[in-house]
């Protein structure tokens, strides 16, 4: 059985074994470890997966989100096929500008869950200090990359720390793709999309 690729697909479990199976690839078993790791480190946080969908180590550029949300908790996986709306909104908007996943990863800038039961929380100061060595350790792991995308505020805490660690890399922000601001008022989708043409471009001079 082949490996779907559709918004919200890993609300079958089927599907998620299916993406489990594969975390120990060869593009995929160094972030397997490296999120291994966490967990051992940061006991009382659940840490899912990279999606082997994306690009794993190939990866050239780094969505960088705030923090996984229950449904990632539940899927086992970062993924834009979770069962979510936010999930769902970043499916279909790259998928409008013609961005190839395998090009790309998706992380979050705290990397465990931060709520309780099935409510999350926003990320604090706190935890966005604990969270940035981890995020310096990803980046050491791709060596292909070459554009970190910021989504959302809490993402864009990052900035400062990235362009310390590795200056040669290109930066940019878009607006996060939840709910609460793509259906806040009628530009908003339209914004993202915007901006995620722009992502699209700076891959363009790659070959896809």
């Amino acid at each position: 059985m082949g490996i779907v690729d559709e918004p919200k697909c890993l609300r079958e479990e089927t599907e998620c074994a299916a993406r489990r199976e594969l975390l120990h690839g060869p593009t995929m078993r160094e972030l397997t470890a490296f999120v291994q790791a966490i967990r051992s480190e940061v006991p009382e946080g659940d840490v899912p997966d990279f999606d082997p969908l994306d690009g794993g180590v190939d990866a050239e550029c780094l969505f960088l989100l705030e923090a996984p949300g229950p449904r990632a908790v539940k899927s086992g996986f970062v993924s834009r096929n979770n069962p979510d709306e936010t999930a769902k909104n970043w499916h279909v908007l790259n998928g409008e500008v013609g961005i190839n996943r395998r090009r790309t990863i998706t992380w979050n800038i705290v990397p465990w869950y931060i709520g309780k039961d099935s409510r999350i929380r926003p990320a604090k100061a706190a935890d966005i200090k604990l969270g940035l060595p981890y995020l310096q350790q990803l980046i050491l792991l791709l060596p292909k990359l070459r554009l970190v995308v910021l989504v959302g505020r809490k993402a864009g805490h990052a900035e400062a720390s990235v362009r310390q660690w590795a200056p040669g890399l290109d930066i940019m922000e878009i607006p996060h793709p939840s709910p609460s601001f793509v259906n806040r008022a009628p530009g908003n989708r339209g914004l993202v999309r915007k901006r995620l043409k722009e992502v699209a471009k700076k891959l363009s001079p790659a070959k896809v």
